[in-house]
C-alpha cells in the first residue's frame, strides 16, 4: 500500500502516534462503520498514549533506577514489617507533593533498594522527576565534579528533581568533604523536594555515621523530622530464594571436606557449589546422579 500524503504530513508535524493510528485505520475496513468523531478520537487517543509512553521512557532513563521494580509487585503477605496503610499512602504519592521524605532501614537482603526503586518507578509513572544514586558513588562523582568545574551544576541537578533516592547510606563514616556535600544537597532540597534514603543502620545511629555532632544535627534536622519510616524486618530474600546456599546440611546434600588450598573444584557427572558458613571449605555434591 502506497504511503498516504496525510501520513507523511502527520510525521512531518511530529504526530507519530496519529500517523500510526491513521495507517491502522486505512488497513481496517471494519472501522468505516465508526463516525468521523469516533475515528478522530481514536487518532487523538493514540497520539496521547504515544506521548505519555515517550515521556515515561525519558523519565525512567534519567532516573537510572538500579532495580526494575514496581509497587504492584510488592508482596505484602511476606512478613517484612511494612504497614499496609503507610505503604498505600506512599504509593499514592501525596507525600512527594508535601515535600516529605522516606527512610527505609533494615538488614541486608530485605529489599530496601528494591522498595525504593519501586516507589521511584511509581513517581515516574505519575509524571514526577526521579533520580537514583548510591551514596558512595555519589560522593565520588561530587569529588570529581569539584575538580573539573561541574560541582555547581551537579548540585543543581540533585536539588531540583522532585524525588531523589539515596541508596546504601551509612556504609562508612563520612569524611569532612562528604558531610559538607550531604548538607548542601539536603539544604537545597529541604521544603522543596522529597528524598528516599535506604540504610542498614538504624536512624538513631546515623549521628555516629556522620561523625560530627554539629553537622549531624543540621543534616538530620533536614532529613528526619518530616520523614515516613519503614523499618524492614524478617528473613533475607536472598536466603529465601536460595536456601541450599545458606543451610546445605538440610538440603539432602553430602558434604565432603577438601583442602583449603584448592582454588578450583571439578565434580564428575554432578553439580557442585561452594557452601558458606562452614569453618572449612566444603564441596556440596547432589546425591543420586547417574
Amino acid at each position: 500500500m502506497l504511503t498516504h500524503p496525510t501520513h507523511e504530513r502527520l510525521i512531518a508535524l511530529g504526530l507519530a502516534g496519529m500517523a500510526k493510528a491513521f495507517e491502522e485505520q486505512r488497513r481496517a475496513p471494519d472501522l468505516e462503520a465508526l463516525s468521523f468523531e469516533e475515528r478522530i478520537g481514536l487518532l487523538v487517543d493514540r497520539e496521547a498514549a504515544e506521548r505519555d509512553t515517550k515521556r515515561l521512557t525519558t523519565r525512567l532513563k534519567f532516573a537510572a533506577l538500579r532495580q526494575s521494580a514496581c509497587v504492584e509487585d510488592v508482596d505484602l503477605r511476606t512478613p517484612r514489617g511494612i504497614d499496609r496503610a503507610v505503604f498505600a499512602r506512599l504509593v499514592g504519592g501525596d507525600w512527594i507533593d508535601r515535600h516529605e521524605n522516606v527512610l527505609v532501614t533494615g538488614a541486608t537482603g530485605l529489599g530496601k533498594s528494591w522498595l525504593a526503586c519501586a516507589l521511584g518507578h511509581k513517581a515516574c509513572r505519575d509524571n514526577r522527576s526521579v533520580l537514583y544514586h548510591r551514596v558512595p558513588r555519589l560522593f565520588e562523582a561530587l569529588a570529581l565534579a569539584r575538580g573539573d568545574g561541574r560541582y555547581g551544576r551537579l548540585l543543581k541537578t540533585l536539588g531540583r528533581v522532585q524525588l531523589l533516592i539515596l541508596d546504601d547510606w551509612g556504609l562508612s563514616v563520612l569524611s569532612a568533604a562528604e558531610r559538607r556535600d550531604l548538607l548542601e544537597i539536603l539544604d537545597d532540597r529541604h521544603g522543596r523536594a522529597s528524598t528516599i534514603v535506604t540504610s542498614q543502620i538504624p536512624v538513631e545511629h546515623w549521628h555516629d555515621v556522620i561523625g560530627d555532632p554539629t553537622l549531624g544535627d543540621a543534616i538530620l534536622d533536614r532529613l528526619v523530622h518530616n520523614a515516613h519510616r519503614l523499618q524492614l524486618t524478617g528473613e533475607s530474600s536472598k536466603r529465601l530464594a536460595d536456601p541450599l546456599r545458606f543451610n546445605p546440611a538440610q538440603s539432602g546434600l553430602v558434604m565432603r571436606r577438601i583442602p583449603p588450598i584448592w582454588t578450583e573444584v571439578y565434580a564428575w557427572k554432578g553439580t557442585a557449589k561452594w557452601a558458606s558458613n562452614w569453618t572449612s571449605q566444603a564441596l556440596a555434591m547432589r546425591v543420586g546422579w547417574k
